[in-house]
């Protein structure tokens, strides 16, 4: 089970961590780029795995225990990346910080509701959020060095992954609140009490 591509892909996400934090911490345009392109494809293993699961019929309890934790290890590590090497623009802590409170509520919510045996379905909100985040994360690792390696220079790497960076934590926002409600409501608490 371990050994099956789908989890293969997921495990591949947390063992690509600590170079992209290397690459990142070396601040030069082609590690940028290459922290970029570490981040990207990690993404995209997000996307395959379970893609490949359903198609293969590989669906697993451990993918489903692993895929969750990857993807929160790789957003929590690039983004403590980028502020540890003040990576992000002016402002850029706030939805930061958004973004991780919202990733740490969600999983005490799945794990919760997993002990009285309800799951939490992903909304199509959240994958966009999702999407809008990862792509903000990664134009931020890219920066305008690593934007200069694709011959991009010209384009304001920064500014577009930081307003990118805002719009996901404003979706990440709506979809916590979403969550959060969807768990009192199991909890039988009102949202408004």
């Amino acid at each position: 089970m371990l050994t099956d591509l789908p989890n293969v892909l997921t495990l591949s996400r947390i063992g690509a961590i600590p170079l992209l934090v290397l690459l990142a911490a070396l601040r030069a345009p082609l590690p940028d780029f290459l922290a970029a392109l570490v981040f990207t494809l990690a993404g995209i293993t997000d996307y395959l795995d379970g893609y490949l699961a359903r198609e293969r019929q590989q669906l697993s309890d451990l993918g489903r225990m692993l895929d969750p934790i990857a993807d929160k290890l790789l957003v929590g590590a690039t983004l403590m990346a980028l502020v540890g090497f003040g990576r992000l623009p002016e402002y850029g802590l706030y939805p930061a910080i958004v973004i991780m409170l919202r990733e740490i509520l969600v999983s005490g919510l799945r794990e919760y509701l997993a002990g009285v045996r309800v799951g939490l379905p992903v909304t199509k909100l959240a994958k966009w959020k999702t999407g809008v985040q990862m792509v903000a994360l990664g134009l931020l690792l890219l920066g305008s060095d690593g934007a200069r390696v694709m011959g991009l220079g010209f384009l304001p790497m920064g500014w577009i992954g930081g307003t990118l960076l805002w719009l996901a934590a404003a979706l990440t926002l709506i979809t916590g609140w979403d969550y959060l409600t969807a768990g009192l409501r199991h909890a039988g608490v009102s949202a408004d009490a």
